[in-house]
């Protein structure tokens, strides 16, 4: 059965005109009069942060195929058509069976394969300071090491793009520009590096900064410290966690001024996200509590974050529903720029339709290669 959409671009703000036949799109393009439509269309967002959704986490060996298909799904549902699963710092045979296991499913699944654009690395050659490497293991942390982080990438099939690293180890800025040189993006994160070594990171080739503003001590020096640093680097992206719990308004605003369009936007979400309210067990964090809305912290401690359970869709919101960036701007810091930070092409045929509902944002459809893979319309149905 076709189907006509007449919708609004959300980065052009042009009309464009969608049909449908089947659940596949036969054809998009642009119509020269705007109207009152009130359906809008954007690219499909990209998370370049994601340590687990739905009650599965990347950081757990094995990760089997149905548990990835229902991240896929959920995420789906969120707008979310292309992700970076996220290792963090473990044993080197862990972190190397992880890594394994993602570069298989993608390697048996078309449909995985075609949602995972890339693997971040974060750690284990982050900060062992206490606060820095935040709910990282300091059992394993340790120095760059190039021949083991070779090793790491054979494993992942060249699927590692991002790596997180401290620049205050002394062998950092020989790695990062063997990294750069080998087109891995180096991000700077869970640290207490100095003024000079981000610095020098950066002329090595070092391009981002993990979750601006966490991941680091609780108490820094007023005027000289590794968060206005890294904000006042001209040539460092960095990622911010915008989920109205990791980061207060003010912190917000501030990145969004100085940064402007040169940011993007994570969830760094666990496998937590999406679940319902309740009392659970992690591997991390141990006993946590997870609120209605998406705060997760300590069970011991409240005041005490235990990680993100929110996705990518829910900072969007937080920041436009705030008033802190137009519609224009806010999906861009979580789809064209994380494209353009890790030299992905955009893709037409990855879109998603949604509405705007006292003011935030509701997906209604999302297509994944020209496919309609969710919908809201009770009529259709899903192909994941």
């Amino acid at each position: 059965m076709k189907e006509i959409i007449n919708c609004v671009d959300c980065i052009s703000n042009e009309l464009i005109q969608i049909v449908i036949d089947d659940d596949l799109v036969v054809s998009r393009k642009e119509m020269g009069i705007k109207d009152n439509e009130t359906v809008f269309v954007g690219p499909g967002l990209l998370d370049l942060q994601i340590n687990g959704f739905s009650g599965v986490d990347f950081n757990t060996f094995p990760i089997i195929e149905n548990d990835f298909l229902k991240v896929i799904n959920n995420l789906s549902k969120e707008g979310v058509l292309s992700f970076f699963p996220t290792v963090i710092t473990n044993s080197d045979d862990n972190i190397i069976n992880l890594l394994k296991n993602i570069n298989e499913l993608c390697l048996q699944n078309p449909l995985i394969d075609s949602y995972v654009s890339g693997i971040h690395l974060e750690g284990p050659f982050i900060s062992p300071v206490n606060e820095a490497s935040g709910a990282h293991s300091k059992d394993y942390i340790k120095a760059p090491d190039w021949q083991l982080f070779k090793i790491f990438q054979e494993a992942s099939g060249n699927r590692i793009k991002i790596i997180t690293i401290s620049p205050e180890w002394d062998n950092s800025i020989d790695f990062i520009a063997k990294c750069a040189a080998n087109d891995i993006i180096v991000s700077i994160g869970h640290t207490v590096a100095s003024s000079e070594q981000i610095n020098a990171a950066v002329n090595a080739g070092a391009k981002m900064s993990t979750h601006l503003g966490n991941g680091a001590p609780l108490s820094l020096h007023r005027n000289s410290n590794i968060i206005f640093d890294q904000l006042a680097n001209n040539d460092l992206t960095p990622s911010i966690i915008a989920d109205g719990f990791h980061l207060p308004d003010n912190f917000l605003k501030i990145v969004l001024e100085v940064k402007k369009k040169n940011l993007i936007l994570v969830s760094d979400s666990t496998m937590f996200a999406g679940m319902e309210a309740g009392v659970y067990q992690s591997h991390i964090g141990g006993k946590v509590k997870l609120e209605k809305g998406g705060r997760l912290s300590t069970y011991n401690n409240e005041n005490v974050l235990a990680g993100s359970a929110v996705s990518l869709l829910d900072c969007v919101n937080k920041l436009y529903s705030s008033n802190m960036l137009s519609l224009i701007e806010v999906w861009s810091l979580a789809s064209i720029k994380p494209q353009e930070l890790v030299n992905l092409s955009s893709n037409h045929d990855d879109f998603v339709l949604f509405k705007l509902k006292k003011n935030s944002i509701y997906i209604l459809r999302a297509f994944k290669s020209g496919k309609q893979i969710y919908t809201t319309n009770k009529k259709s149905h899903n192909t994941i």
